[in-house]
């Protein structure tokens, strides 16, 4: 499963969060070489960001345990997701509802590629000042696409979100088999 979006939207959290297992991260730090390419409105205080992956993984029974791939969010480490694609079942698009327009890109991405995907909204601070309605049809998303309100720091909430993937996915892979 990806966890993808735009830069800081918070999926190195949620890979944090729900992961069993300690996260393999490839954070590295900001720096001012960066300062004219990364769009730092809206968070200002982030100090690192993923340059190849976050991995994690979550058991949920013996016979399933999913694999957690956080994408990079900076543009110009999207060149990765084409690799961290392959043999994706779904992905989970998280949107920061500060800088909506962050997470755009990935929801092209995975509607290009037919990859299916639910919206994470993740409200930062509790708030959540748009609703998921709101939020779909500022997407231009049909829909059957679900859009949920989370918490990228709290586990049920992004357990929450992954489940929601497995039951689209398993709806879908009963609408291909008819």
């Amino acid at each position: 499963m990806l966890i993808a979006g735009g830069f800081g939207v918070g999926k190195t959290t949620m890979v944090g969060s729900v992961s069993e297992i300690v996260p393999l991260r490839t954070e590295e730090p900001l720096t001012s070489a960066g300062l004219d390419i990364d769009d730092l409105d809206g968070i200002e205080k982030k100090r690192a960001t993923t340059v190849a992956l976050d991995f994690g993984r979550i058991t949920l029974s013996p016979e399933l345990v999913l694999y957690l791939f956080g994408t990079p969010g900076q543009q110009r480490f999207w060149f990765m997701w084409n690799d961290l694609a392959i043999g994706a079942l779904g992905a989970v698009v998280l949107i920061d509802v500060r800088r909506p327009e962050s997470s755009f890109a990935a929801v092209d991405f995975f509607e290009r590629r037919g990859i299916p995907f639910v919206v994470g909204v993740n409200g930062f601070h509790g708030r959540h000042p748009y609703t998921p309605e709101e939020i779909r049809d500022a997407l231009a998303l049909p829909e059957r696409t679900p859009v949920l309100l989370c918490d990228a720091r709290e586990r049920g909430s992004c357990r929450d979100v992954l489940i929601t993937l497995i039951d689209e996915l398993i709806a879908s892979s009963a609408r291909d088999r008819r």
